[in-house]
């Protein structure tokens, strides 16, 4: 198979320093090799072990190394333990393992001074993000975006996804035809966690119900849903709701149709770095604008959204 087509990697600076993500399976395995390829070299891997699989663990994190050593790139390697802050936050395991990537990012970000990562998110994580996201609630069918900056760990990150129009059979089909190797996570397979069950469950009988693959459909309402939020970010910029410290302006607030004002509270828990945003958590954070109703809604990750002197804010 020839080399996956994606403009990315073209137009993108080659003389930028990087974070790739790399977990060692076939996804960004092909990211690491995509980049090699195409002529990028200041490139820091990062590897964080979850400490779930024990020596299937350990044997990934040398796998990433020495690929790593073999292009010349630095490797950061981590380990968390993910189930410790499953028991300590009651998080489910995948946000605890969100959690923990997203603090070994945020650290390999500040020691390389390095305000970019590169993921190898594709095509068919998108569909399975915006059919877990619609299952759960959240504003719109949303989906991963290409570039999006989020707060990770209170810093900065601004987060590249190239693959994200690839499907995931071409990667793995143009790694196998280059004779290309990668580590395979058995617990993938296991209906332990929502998204495997929607990956072997849920999309092959969606698939089988339309008589068609679904994932194309599913990828393009998120496109359809980013371009929405454009114009909502837009008029969310327009409203100018912030102060100068970065909290919600409650009597500025106040004056917004009942749409805008959600559109707003959802910007600022997103850029906050408030995780599992849902339509249902928004409606709670805006009672927040009735003096008579609480002063606080809990968030997720054992946060809060306190309303004080005129203002809401995440503490």
């Amino acid at each position: 198979m020839p080399i996956p087509e994606v403009a990315w990697f073209d137009a993108a600076p080659k003389r930028k320093r990087y974070l790739a993500g790399i977990s060692g399976g076939a996804d960004s395995v092909a990211l690491l090799h995509l980049l090699h390829r195409h002529g990028f070299r200041e490139v820091i891997v990062c590897h964080l072990d979850h400490g779930l699989r024990g020596r299937a663990s350990t044997g990934d994190a040398r796998f990433v190394e020495k690929l790593a050593g073999s292009f010349g790139y630095p490797c950061e390697s981590g380990k968390a333990d993910v189930r410790a802050v499953m028991r300590e936050k009651g998080d489910s395991l995948e946000t605890a393992a969100r959690e923990a990537r997203h603090a070994f990012f945020a650290l390999c970000s500040r020691k390389h001074r390095c305000p970019r990562l590169l993921l190898a998110h594709h095509a068919d994580d998108q569909a399975e993000t915006v059919l877990w996201n619609l299952l759960r609630g959240s504003r719109g069918l949303s989906g991963m975006q290409e570039s999006q900056v989020l707060q990770v760990a209170g810093r900065p990150l601004e987060c590249l996804r190239p693959l994200l129009s690839s499907r995931r059979d071409d990667l793995r089909g143009w790694l196998a035809s280059e004779k290309l190797s990668w580590r395979e996570d058995a617990t993938n397979a296991k209906p332990i966690a929502a998204r495997n069950r929607l990956r072997h469950e849920v999309l092959p009988l969606l698939s089988d119900i339309a008589r068609r693959d679904v994932t194309d459909s599913l990828v393009r309402a998120a496109g359809s849903s980013s371009e929405h939020r454009m114009i909502e970010r837009w008029a969310v910029k327009q409203a100018a709701v912030l102060d100068p410290q970065g909290r919600l302006h409650l009597p500025k607030l106040r004056t917004l149709p009942s749409e805008l004002q959600a559109a707003c509270l959802y910007d600022y828990l997103r850029s906050s770095g408030v995780a599992e945003l849902s339509r249902d958590l928004v409606l709670r954070g805006l009672a927040l604008l009735d003096v008579d109703g609480p002063p606080a809604v809990n968030l997720p990750g054992g946060r809060v959204l306190r309303r004080r002197a005129g203002r809401l804010f995440t503490a």
